[in-house]
């Protein structure tokens, strides 16, 4: 059953048609795969008929992803940090004047914000997701500890979370992300590769290998680099992509990479893309996408290029042994292994064959395991199971 509605069909709620006043909360300044994740449920919550709210930083990337929310349901704080005292009142405001009767909090350090503002308001209850493998703090446990659910978005992250004994076993659950597999395979078949590669100077026989996520340490860039190197110094006609913003103050992190890229003599062969539109298109024109992280909880983006089938290549993390089945969905190899990552996305590059069966495969799977309506309906669960009667 396609993900996409008809223009003007909503959709229902899967709870008794029953709906509820939600409130979404993020302090991010970055887009990434746990905005991508706030978005996704906040669009699809408010087409099942919910009152969907948003509260962000001024600014905030998250707003422009946000096309079924109306405009009037959407707020900004400073949210500075976890003791943003201001914001925390102001917050307590929003949920009484809305009267909203779940808190969904995306960011740790949002977390004790949330939790002051829920207090204040005796009929709200407190979800929270955890997107990483970091541990919490003892603030967390204290501010946590009348938290409705745990959302935890794969099965690495449950255990970590039980592990740290934060909050009871029974306030995890674990509800792996979801995408819309359909815009993605949408994006693919329309995409016209011959006028991508004019527009972006490239020759008619190129190969593209690229990797998309934050430009920082923890994402393997320099080891993705590293194996363009060894790629690189066979082939004349492959070309690689980094694409992702750096936050670091000024821009250390991309700096760092692009020394590299020339001591490496890769200049004239790397491609580096601070921001896109619209990354289904990106995924659409690589011939190898590779997750190179040192950690990952879940590794939305090799999800997203698995459902625009493209081949992955990917490093061991938690997250990447959750979402591909080995050989058959994509290609694992030990983390920081930086000759296992070249040897076998040059595997990927001289059989076709192999690439398009693990391609196809992967989208399938995506549509079986990680689809978007079954990660929003167990969400919805979670806040019907939450709310008070």
């Amino acid at each position: 059953m396609s993900l996409l509605r008809s223009e003007g069909q909503a959709e229902k709620s899967t709870i008794d048609n029953k709906l509820l006043n939600i409130l979404h909360l993020s302090s991010a300044q970055f887009l990434g795969g746990g905005e991508r994740y706030l978005a996704d449920l906040a669009n699809s919550f408010s087409r099942r008929g919910h009152q969907v709210h948003v509260v962000t930083r001024p600014h905030s990337p998250v707003v422009d992803q946000l096309s079924e929310v109306p405009r009037n349901n959407l707020a900004t704080l400073p949210l500075r940090n976890s003791l943003d005292a201001f914001s925390a009142r102001r917050l307590a405001g929003l949920i009484k004047k809305n009267r909203i009767q779940i808190v969904h909090a995306h960011m740790a350090r949002d977390y004790p914000l949330a939790a002051y503002a829920v207090q204040r308001n005796p009929s709200a209850r407190l979800i929270v997701t955890r997107h990483v493998l970091f541990p919490m703090n003892r603030l967390h446990k204290l501010t946590l500890s009348r938290v409705g659910r745990v959302i935890a978005v794969s099965d690495a992250v449950g255990i970590q979370l039980r592990s740290e004994k934060i909050v009871p076993h029974q306030k995890i659950t674990v509800v792996a992300n979801g995408i819309d597999a359909d815009r993605f395979a949408k994006t693919a078949a329309e995409f016209d590769r011959e006028k991508f590669l004019r527009e972006t100077n490239l020759p008619s026989d190129a190969l593209l290998v690229g990797t998309v996520g934050e430009i920082k340490p923890l994402k393997g860039q320099e080891e993705f680099l590293r194996a363009a190197a060894q790629i690189a110094n066979g082939r004349a006609n492959v070309f690689f992509i980094v694409a992702g913003l750096d936050g670091s103050p000024r821009q250390e992190n991309k700096r760092m990479l692009e020394r590299l890229t020339d001591e490496l003599g890769l200049r004239a062969r790397v491609r580096f893309v601070e921001w896109l539109e619209d990354v289904a298109k990106l995924y659409a024109a690589l011939d190898v996408f590779v997750s190179p992280s040192r950690a990952e909880s879940f590794g939305l983006a090799i999800v997203e290029a698995m459902a625009s089938q493209t081949a992955v290549v990917s490093t061991s993390t938690e997250g990447a042994k959750t979402t591909i089945i080995p050989d058959r969905t994509g290609i694992l190899v030990p983390v920081g292994d930086v000759a296992a990552l070249a040897s076998k996305i040059n595997f990927l590059l001289d059989d076709q064959q192999a690439r398009e069966r693990i391609a196809i495969q992967a989208a399938e799977d995506v549509r079986k395991r990680f689809s978007l309506d079954r990660m929003v309906d167990e969400t919805e669960r979670i806040y019907f199971e939450t709310a008070l009667p």
